[in-house]
């Protein structure tokens, strides 16, 4: 297939590992991987945060962007962003009147995955041992976001992708589908509340007993990362697309880096 991918702002700027994670999951399936290069903020926080007219001009930038490219389907590491993209294009536009807008959003839309639904859903991934080769000796737990569970109904395809990987052990989280407290904005808007779930979350990550949490979903990782960073914690987090990556020969230490030679040695 010739894939799209849709990098995501917070991925992008901040997390760039992740999105060549991505990329090598896809070309090790034989895929193609293109990146349309006038894609920018998808406006998700513009929507969230109420500032519709603001989030126009960048939803079409990106309808635009994606329109521009010939490809199969798009990919993005990132639920939250692909829920705006399936959900929140479309009904701003028609919010707007703009019918034209609303059927060509829904057309990117429909053929914009998350990873874990493009990987199981499209591309039969079931085993990520076995069909990725995919091996990451550590104990981890999974948080899932909350764009994910609710927005895309991702269920436990991202968790049962982790849990199929060589080596890794996988500790339940207490409390997993409690929000982490980020919410874009929100946590800006509503410090103490974010922070006081944040605190929640960061507790029952540490109950568990893993070196890492993974997930779906950059800016909940950053957050979730900041909050243990801050208690001197030793447990990081790392997104599940870095782990997929992971190989024996090319394996991915706890904190994303890339080691040289295999089974971990540098």
């Amino acid at each position: 297939m010739k894939i799209a991918l849709f990098a995501t702002c917070i991925v992008d700027a901040m997390y760039p590992q992740t999105a060549r994670a991505t990329v090598k999951i896809l070309e090790r399936l034989g895929h193609e991987v293109i990146f349309p290069t006038g894609q920018a903020c998808c406006g998700q926080m513009h929507i969230n945060s109420g500032y519709m007219d603001e989030a126009l001009p960048v939803v079409v930038n990106h309808v635009n962007a994606f329109e521009a490219e010939t490809y199969d389907v798009a990919v993005a590491p990132s639920g939250s962003c692909v829920a705006s993209v399936k959900h929140q294009h479309p009904i701003l536009a028609e919010r707007c009147g703009d019918a034209g807008l609303k059927a060509r959003a829904e057309a990117v839309g429909a053929k914009t995955y998350e990873l874990s639904q493009l990987l199981v859903d499209v591309l039969g991934i079931t085993n990520a041992a076995e069909q990725l080769g995919s091996y990451f000796p550590h104990q981890i737990t999974y948080h899932p976001s909350c764009h994910g569970m609710r927005s895309l109904k991702l269920g436990d395809r991202q968790l049962d992708l982790l849990k199929s990987v060589s080596g890794i052990g996988v500790a339940g989280l207490p409390e997993a589908d409690q929000c982490c407290g980020f919410g874009g904005t929100f946590s800006m808007k509503n410090a103490d509340v974010s922070s006081a779930m944040l605190e929640d979350k960061a507790e029952n990550i540490e109950s568990t007993g893993a070196t890492l949490c993974s997930g779906g979903d950059a800016s909940c990782l950053m957050h979730i990362g900041g909050g243990l960073s801050r208690t001197k914690s030793e447990t990081t987090t790392l997104h599940f697309a870095e782990i997929l990556a992971s190989t024996i020969d090319e394996p991915v230490s706890v904190t994303g880096e890339v080691l040289v030679g295999k089974a971990g040695t540098r």
